[in-house]
């Protein structure tokens, strides 16, 4: 669902450099997307991974608000415009790669399309923990 002023963007081929804009500095996949984890502020709990095409992330970074790219709509989404269940950006960073990005909001509601709080919640994997050598 794009809307007026949406524009067709080219994949961004060039490498990060520091000083870009963040736009440029983002390194996007060859399908012209980058992972967006999506983290609670204040207590550090995952929420969800969405996925972020170079306008995506511009919304989301001059909007206040996290948009994505559905891959399966082929379509822009912001989390809560039907659920109501909305993401308030309060910081968004860059790994140190430029190929994925962290955005920590204010969830109000659930943030998975469950129902569920975080898209985390009971998915837990059986796995064996790892000690450090002492």
């Amino acid at each position: 669902m794009s809307e007026p002023g949406d524009e067709e963007l080219e994949r961004d081929d060039e490498a990060w450099t520091p000083d870009g804009s963040p736009l440029d500095r983002a390194t996007f996949n060859a399908d012209g997307l980058l992972p967006a984890i999506i983290q609670q502020e204040g207590t550090g709990e995952v929420l969800m991974l969405g996925w972020m095409d170079r306008e995506a992330m511009r919304r989301t970074l001059t909007e206040g608000r996290v948009t994505f790219w559905s891959r399966s709509r082929q379509e822009y989404w912001r989390k809560g415009d039907t659920s109501g269940h909305a993401q308030y950006v309060r910081t968004v960073a860059l790994d140190c790669d430029g190929d994925a990005v962290l955005v920590r909001v204010e969830q109000i509601g659930a943030a998975c399309h469950t129902g569920a709080r975080s898209c985390f919640d009971d998915h837990d994997l059986s796995a064996v923990q790892g000690q450090p050598h002492e």
